[in-house]
């Protein structure tokens, strides 16, 4: 007596777990890539106290400076881009920093993040 058995088939019940996943799953395709601020923009300084801190600073790295302590590299490297390094202090034109920033620092970066998709694009550097 030859006698098949089908096997039974049970249907799958829904559970918790596939319900989260199916949550986050809607979240993860819904979100953005990046923080988008939602506070506006506010002027803290005028044109008038901008220009005054940046005199002030200028005044304070030409007559004080900056001590670059056991790193004679930074030191040299100074010395190059025209700064006036006495011993390990370096003392810097009225100027100089933002100059060197404007020649040197990108117009745009880019804010990378772990998961490429979620990089912030170029964004514009305000010098």
């Amino acid at each position: 007596m030859d006698q098949q058995q089908t096997p039974t088939t049970h249907a799958r019940r829904p559970s918790g777990r596939d319900a989260k996943r199916a949550s986050r799953a809607a979240r993860a395709a819904a979100s953005i890539p990046y923080i988008t601020r939602k506070i506006p923009c506010y002027e803290v300084l005028g044109e008038e106290g901008l220009s005054l801190m940046e005199h002030n600073a200028d005044t304070i790295l030409e007559e004080i400076g900056i001590d670059f302590r056991e790193d004679p590299e930074a030191l040299e490297i100074w010395k190059g881009a025209g700064a006036d390094v006495q011993g390990e202090r370096v003392h810097f034109a009225r100027g100089m920093c933002r100059a060197l920033v404007q020649k040197t620092a990108p117009r745009q970066f880019t804010q990378h993040a772990r998961n490429p998709a979620r990089s912030a694009g170029p964004s514009p550097m305000a010098i």
